[in-house]
């Protein structure tokens, strides 16, 4: 039987009385009404998204394999990934107090920060998942958020003298690796700040390099004090390998946690692309 409960046409002896006729244009703007609601409310019950949509594809952070990958030659090199320009901001290098090996990077814009760390993940499954439910067991203060990168998680962090600072954890899965970001200031409590606005967007545009060499999952990608593009440039006219030779130096470094301190110092860097990076004294 049909939707409106139209069956067997009756001869004229068994016709009933007339009944007035469907306004299918109605009906069919009330089912469209109807459907628009439901799909309102469950926009607004739906859970996290626990996947980063769109990477590769529109958005970043990209792969240097990924088909719409953006030109990234005037991106300074730090061997994991590369780093877009952004006018007015700082940048800090994380080391290994004992080794002075590079570990990760953290930007400074405003009242803001970013520090952002690359880890080896398994070929076919995401990292994050896991890293993100690590860190919600660890810290009972911490909880998620639907964020412009899915899933996040906002965690106040103890810091020394008895403050505590608000960070916002961010983790993008690419293949067989994953992009931790971890904000601070006005960019982990203020969607609406233009610092927010500006990191978001900075962290979107860093292109990860992976690499061939075997490393476990958690491990963190090896990094090279930065490379500034002219000297990139020269290095490929030259013939080297672009500053990859850290690559055969595999450390064994998995994320303890979001502001983990172990032996890392920070490596005063002066960098001569101008205004891109500000000098660190």
């Amino acid at each position: 039987m049909g939707l409106f409960g139209f069956g067997k046409k009756k001869s004229k002896k068994e016709a009933e009385p007339a009944v007035e006729p469907v306004d299918e244009d109605k009906v069919a703007a009330a089912e469209a009404n109807a459907a628009a609601k439901a799909e309102s409310a469950e926009t607004v019950l739906a859970e996290p998204a626990s996947e980063y949509q769109g990477r590769g594809e529109e958005r970043g952070p990209w792969d240097v394999n990924d088909e719409d990958v953006p030109d990234y030659d005037d991106y300074l090199d730090l061997g994991a990934y590369y780093l877009p320009f952004l006018q007015g901001i700082q940048l800090r290098i994380k080391a290994n107090r004992a080794t002075q090996q590079v570990l990760g990077s953290t930007i400074t814009f405003g009242s803001s920060s970013l520090e952002i760390e690359a880890f080896a993940a398994p070929k076919t499954l995401g990292l994050w998942d896991d890293v993100r439910g690590d860190l919600l067991e660890a810290n009972k203060a911490s909880s998620e958020v639907d964020g412009v990168f899915g899933t996040e998680l906002k965690l106040p962090v103890n810091v020394k003298g008895g403050k505590t600072v608000n960070t916002r954890i961010v983790g993008v899965d690419g293949p067989r690796w994953m992009l931790r970001g971890i904000f601070s200031g006005k960019a982990a409590i203020d969607p609406d700040s233009p610092e927010t606005e500006a990191l978001n967007k900075f962290f979107a545009g860093i292109v990860v390099e992976r690499g061939e060499e075997p490393l476990a999952p958690r491990d963190l990608i090896p990094m090279h004090p930065p490379v500034a593009p002219a000297e990139r440039k020269a290095a490929a006219e030259a013939g080297e390998q672009n500053g990859k030779e850290h690559f055969k130096d595999i450390p064994d470094n998995k994320p303890k946690g979001p502001l983990s301190q172990d032996q890392q110092t920070e490596v005063k860097t002066t960098l001569s692309r101008g205004p891109m990076f500000s000098e660190v004294r």
